[in-house]
C-alpha cells in the first residue's frame, strides 16, 4: 500500500512538472514565433528595395520612382556618432561617481535620477531639446538630434558601466593603493581598463537603443531629402525615412521604407551578435 501511495505521489509530481514545463514553453514559443514573423516580413519586403541606387543616391522628388536613401544612412551615422561623443563621457563620469561614493546620499540621489531619466518618454526628451537647442539656434540640426539621442542612451549606458565597474575585484584597487599609487591614477590605469569590455558593451547597447528612435528626431534633426554633412543643419535618418515614406501614397516609397527598416534591423542584430560574442570571450 505504501509503495502504491509513493508511486502515485511520484506520478502526480511528474505530471505537474511536465505541465509546468509545457506551460512555460507556450509563451516562450509565442515570443520566438513573433520574432521570426517580424523578421521574415521585414526581410521579404525590405530585400526588394536593396540595390546600388538605394545605398548611394539621394531621395527623388515627390511622385518620382528610383533614387535611394543615402542621406538617411549618412545622417544616422552622424547622429549616432554625435550621441556617443556626448553620452559616453557623461556616462563614465556618472558611473565613476556612483562607484567611488557608493552608499552615500548623493550617490543614491544620482542613481534615482538616472532611473527616472530612463523612464521619461523619448518624445518628451525631443521636445525639451527642441526648446534648448533648436529654438535658440533657429534651426533643426544634427547636433540637436545627437544630443537628444545621447540623453536617451545616457541612463542605460550609465547603469551598465557602473555594473561593469562593480564587477572588477576590489583587490585590484587595494593592491594599487598599497603600492602608493594615487587613487585617481589607479582608477584610470587599472579599474577602467579592467572594465573596458563592459564599457564597450554598454556603448553598443546604448547605440542599439537609440538607433530606432523616431520621436526625438522629429523635433530635432527633422529630416532632409538631401545629403548633408553639417552639424548645424537638418539631417535625415533611417527612422525618419521609415516614418515619412510608409505614410506616403507612393508604392515606391513604401518599398524603400521596408528597405530602411531592414537596414535598421540588420544593424541592431549585428550589434547584438557582436555583444554576444564578446560575452563568450
Amino acid at each position: 500500500m505504501e509503495n502504491n501511495a509513493f508511486k502515485s505521489r511520484h506520478q502526480t509530481r511528474a505530471q505537474k512538472d511536465r505541465f509546468f514545463k509545457f506551460a512555460v514553453m507556450i509563451p516562450a514559443g509565442i515570443v520566438v514565433a513573433l520574432l521570426v514573423l517580424i523578421l521574415a516580413q521585414v526581410v521579404i519586403n525590405g530585400a526588394r528595395a536593396l540595390n546600388v541606387d538605394f545605398f548611394f543616391k539621394e531621395q527623388k522628388p515627390f511622385g518620382e520612382t528610383g533614387g535611394g536613401i543615402v542621406q538617411a544612412i549618412v545622417g544616422t551615422i552622424m547622429l549616432l556618432g554625435t550621441s556617443i561623443v556626448v553620452a559616453l563621457p557623461f556616462s563614465l563620469l556618472a558611473s565613476l561617481y556612483l562607484y567611488e561614493h557608493r552608499g552615500s546620499k548623493r550617490a543614491k540621489v544620482l542613481a534615482t535620477a538616472i532611473n527616472t531619466l530612463q523612464g521619461i518618454p523619448s518624445i518628451v526628451i525631443g521636445v525639451v531639446i527642441y526648446s534648448w537647442i533648436v529654438v535658440p539656434l533657429r534651426s533643426f540640426s544634427s547636433l540637436a538630434g545627437g544630443v537628444a539621442l545621447a540623453i536617451v542612451m545616457l541612463p542605460l549606458m550609465t547603469s551598465m558601466i557602473h555594473a561593469s565597474l562593480e564587477m572588477v575585484p576590489s583587490s585590484y584597487l587595494e593592491a594599487a593603493l598599497a603600492l602608493g599609487v594615487p587613487r585617481w591614477r589607479a582608477i584610470i590605469d587599472i579599474i577602467l581598463p579592467a572594465s573596458a569590455s563592459g564599457i564597450l558593451e554598454a556603448t553598443s547597447l546604448g547605440v542599439a537603443r537609440a538607433a530606432g528612435e523616431t520621436a526625438p528626431l522629429i523635433f530635432t534633426a527633422f529630416g532632409n531629402p538631401f545629403l548633408s554633412l553639417s552639424l548645424k543643419g537638418p539631417v535625415s535618418a533611417l527612422p525618419l525615412v521609415i516614418y515619412e515614406y510608409i505614410k506616403s501614397p507612393y508604392d515606391d516609397w513604401h518599398q524603400k521604407a521596408w528597405g530602411a527598416a531592414l537596414l535598421l534591423v540588420l544593424f541592431v542584430l549585428i550589434l547584438n551578435v557582436l555583444i554576444g560574442s564578446r560575452k563568450k570571450h
